[in-house]
């Protein structure tokens, strides 16, 4: 017999409360989870899927399948193909193929190795038409022929939808929906009256999407917009009638984020009954100091590139040069690179201003067409290793010599040490590292680079990486890659090298690259309009001081946001290191708040309430909102280097001459701990049954 579904306990994380629910008979129930991303990486929802899929396999076992699309080359490099196990589940699939329609199933190589079911697109693309009058019959919704993406979608609903249908009564079904792409099969399954329990998740409404990137002041104007004009203008009509049909359909619908539900109240006309938050799977060290030590290390990976490829203007120190980044999508406003780019500029007149000695190194990663590497910057990566390879030739030498001297007995003259052939050839190396251009400021040839809008600001500001400017700039619009001849890290050790994530962005319904941070213990710079900042906003009550900056894009003009974020910039640059240190151990510890078996417990409470709508007689629940977390209480960190007293010196200088003797506070930090971490917003939106207590907050 299978563990009851909701019995989890999650007693393991660090002081958050247990949770116990009714068990589900997990025996009597099959769980389909059903996304175009499931095993084909298009963007964050194949992050949640992939992540989530080992909790979810623990709960439910071989009662777990999720179904997406059909891509070869995923399937070669991703699926074991084998047999369905279960009878109810061949029988259908075996109905599928029978009918002409390739199905392949097998397990998913992730962690967790859940079930996946695969419908070939193409295969069954010869009945398009006929389901096209079937989902207009259905929903009154047509597709235009020429929206590749829309049609696939409604193959793959119908698919999912007659899949569904191929079951008898037993066992009972529960099917959840990710994003419009997948939503054809549940509007499809509610209209033939299937008896599936159904969920449909949001990430991010399509109108949203489009509206932010066309800078409308979105937030402030929510209830202003035409919703069917505005997505007829933007040809995106039937998308959006799928997406908002999917959402009314639905028995239990759930968003990402607050402010996604608000978004989607709005946009899909339809209160969310559960925000269930992204997670991530933490692997926790043993000791504290384990991913300092990470950070060290990749940090001089990263100094090695930056030696590459400033060379000849490599007159700043790089013990007190800070590196910066943003990643992402190149969404230039949703992702806040303009505010961005914007607050470097005063950033680099106030460290010029105060003379300040740190310099701040701020990579830019976000994927764009180009034709490949530029042959400067590649250049600079030879120069510098060609300078190595001189250096340890004549260490070698006057390695030799010097040991000679020291077995004789004498003190080596040191002008002899070195002939005349060394001093040659190192004076050509100096010469080798002479440049007349500046130091590039992106490391790829751009294909529209006049009308590349980072590229323009960046001509616009002026931040050509001269000797002058206290901030210097790296486009690098590729996603990293450790067979990069350039920059060779894949992203996670580069995001570990660096000392800040700047990510302001305007639209970003969860946000996992600024939560990619923190479980990495990296403090980061989000926004309250990004589903990550507000959730933080929800628990810590003093972000900064735990390395989450969150800059206010919603009640401030641009003007004060981008005040706002230099001042956040200016005040990590006047950091000492040992703070930094201390601010890095901090933001680890929130990593539990984002850990699935934490937030997992949302996904099971609607999972859970759509049983209980669906067949109110088999599944009753208690009217009440998912578990609050009641604050918690740190255990003491294992290994945590010294703190100094205060919080921030005022002045940037003698950084590196702290007090060493003066120890870390273990008793200190868990108090802090204690009073910042709150109580998070209750995640649902069903009635509770008991009075609010003083201290929480509205849901």
């Amino acid at each position: 017999r299978l563990r009851g579904l909701i019995s989890l306990s999650v007693t393991s994380l660090n002081g958050l409360p247990q949770w116990e629910d009714e068990d589900l008979p997990v025996e009597d129930l099959l769980l389909f989870e059903v996304a175009w991303e499931v095993t084909n990486k298009v963007g964050g929802i194949y992050t949640v899927i992939q992540t989530k899929a080992k909790i979810t396999t623990d709960e439910w076992g071989e009662n777990y399948f999720l179904i997406g699309p059909y891509f070869e080359h995923n399937v070669k490099t991703q699926v074991e193909v084998c047999e369905p196990p279960n009878p109810a589940i061949k029988k259908a699939v075996d109905t599928l193929k029978g009918q002409g329609c390739q199905v392949f199933f097998g397990r998913w190589l992730i962690e967790g190795s859940p079930y996946v079911m695969l419908f070939d697109i193409g295969s069954a693309a010869w009945n398009l038409d006929r389901w096209k009058g079937e989902f207009w019959d259905a929903c009154n919704i047509g597709i235009p022929f020429n929206d590749r993406e829309a049609n696939d979608a409604l193959i793959f609903g119908s698919l999912t939808a007659w899949f569904f249908k191929e079951f008898d009564d037993k066992p009972n079904l529960i099917a959840h929906f990710h994003e419009w792409q997948a939503g054809a099969g549940l509007i499809l399954s509610r209209f033939r009256k299937l008896p599936v329990a159904t969920v449909f998740t949001t990430h991010a409404t399509l109108l949203g999407r489009y509206l932010c990137a066309a800078s409308i002041d979105f937030y402030n104007k929510l209830d202003q917009f035409d919703i069917d004009k505005e997505a007829g203008e933007r040809e995106i009509y039937h998308r959006y009638c799928m997406e908002r049909a999917s959402v009314h359909c639905a028995h239990v619908f759930t968003t990402v984020s607050q402010i996604t539900a608000i978004e989607a109240e709005h946009m899909l006309k339809r209160k969310a009954d559960v925000v269930t938050p992204n997670g991530l799977n933490i692997k926790k060290f043993s000791a504290m100091h384990e991913f300092q030590n990470l950070h060290a290390m990749y940090k001089a990976r990263i100094q090695e590139f930056v030696r590459g490829h400033f060379y000849g203007h490599l007159d700043f120190n790089l013990a007190r040069t800070l590196f910066f980044f943003i990643a992402g999508r190149y969404e230039y406003s949703n992702k806040g690179a303009d505010l961005f780019l914007e607050a470097l500029s005063r950033l680099n007149f106030l460290l010029r201003v105060h003379r300040s000695d740190v310099t701040v190194v701020v990579f830019f990663i976000m994927p764009a067409k180009t034709n490949n590497f530029n042959v400067e910057t590649l250049k600079g990566q030879a120069v510098r290793k060609q300078l190595w390879d001189t250096a340890q030739c004549v260490k070698e030498k006057f390695g030799k010599k010097l040991y000679d001297a020291l077995l004789k007995g004498e003190i080596p003259d040191l002008n002899k040490i070195l002939d005349r052939d060394d001093v040659t050839i190192m004076k050509r190396a100096i010469f080798s590292t002479q440049r007349q251009s500046l130091p590039p400021v992106t490391t790829h040839n751009m294909i529209d680079d006049s009308n590349d809008p980072i590229l323009n600001t960046i001509r616009r500001i002026g931040l050509f990486n001269n000797r002058t400017d206290r901030v210097k700039v790296i486009l690098h619009p590729e996603f990293l890659s450790s067979t990069s001849p350039l920059l060779p890290m894949d992203y996670e050790d580069f995001v570990r090298g660096c000392h800040l994530g700047v990510f302001p962005s305007y639209y970003e319904p969860w946000g996992y690259t600024p939560a990619e941070c923190t479980v990495m213990g990296i403090p980061s710079v989000t926004t309250n309009l990004s589903g990550f900042g507000c959730f933080m906003q929800e628990h810590v009550a003093d972000p900064a001081a735990y390395g989450i900056y969150i800059v206010d894009r919603r009640y401030r003009s641009p003007d004060e946001s981008c005040n706002q974020l230099t001042q956040f910039l200016y005040g990590f640059c006047q950091q000492s290191r040992r703070q930094r240190i201390i601010q890095r151990n901090r933001t680890e510890r929130l990593s539990d708040l984002l850990d699935w078996r934490y937030l997992g417990r949302y996904y099971m409470h609607a999972r859970h309430l759509a049983l209980s709508r669906t067949f109110p007689d088999k599944f009753e629940m208690e009217p009440n909102a998912p578990p609050k977390t009641e604050g918690f209480r740190y255990p003491r960190p294992s290994s945590v280097p010294p703190s100094p007293s205060v919080s921030q010196h005022s002045s940037p200088h003698h950084s590196e001459d702290e007090d060493e003797d003066e120890r870390y506070d273990e008793d200190e930090e868990a108090e802090r701990d204690r009073q910042n971490i709150k109580s998070p917003l209750s995640l649902g939106a069903l009635p509770q049954r008991k009075k609010k207590q003083h201290g929480e907050y509205r849901n």
